[in-house]
């Protein structure tokens, strides 16, 4: 095979007759646009992951990939909150700057931050359509599963100190 060449390898379980059906189907049906060298069909005596068991590890997989998006956005929020401080903190010049408009040039210094505040929130969008991803990800036979990657992600959360 070369480096171009794809294989696919199913593994199928049925009675008899669903496995026919399913060697026809395949036999007959090709993917438009592909060129099919070989169907071949042999018995398989290895183990096979239980389908509950496929899931947890997807989940799993989906897991290590919030994760860090949890963190990041568990950083911005720091930064954010730190930066508002800094907000709240210069607003305390104002009845000064009434007084005195030569500390405009100042203020406009203070407001540095606010570009780093529009790149965090335009994130937000971006971090909600990988998690929307990852949702979709599952499959909706997994509901309980489903609910367990939620519990675990709150539970990661709390811990975080996001709520």
């Amino acid at each position: 095979m070369s480096e171009k060449e794809q294989e696919v390898i199913a593994l199928v379980d049925g009675d008899e007759e669903a496995i026919a059906d399913f060697k026809t189907l395949v036999e007959t049906r090709k993917p438009e646009h592909s060129e099919v060298s070989k169907v071949a069909f042999e018995d398989y005596q290895g183990d096979i992951m239980r389908t509950g068991e496929y899931a947890q590890v997807c989940s799993a997989l989906q897991l290590n990939k919030a994760i860090p998006l949890l963190l990041d956005i568990r950083d911005d929020m720091k930064e954010l909150k730190s930066d508002m401080k800094a907000v709240r903190k210069n607003t305390d010049v104002i009845p000064q700057m009434k007084a005195n408009t030569d500390f405009i040039p100042q203020m406009k210094a203070n407001t540095d931050f606010i570009p780093q505040m529009k790149a965090n929130t335009d994130a937000i969008p971006l971090v909600l359509e990988e998690i929307k991803g990852m949702r979709e990800d599952i499959q909706p036979g997994y509901a309980v599963q489903f609910r367990q990657v939620q519990t675990d992600v709150r539970a990661i959360k709390e811990r975080l100190g996001m709520h």
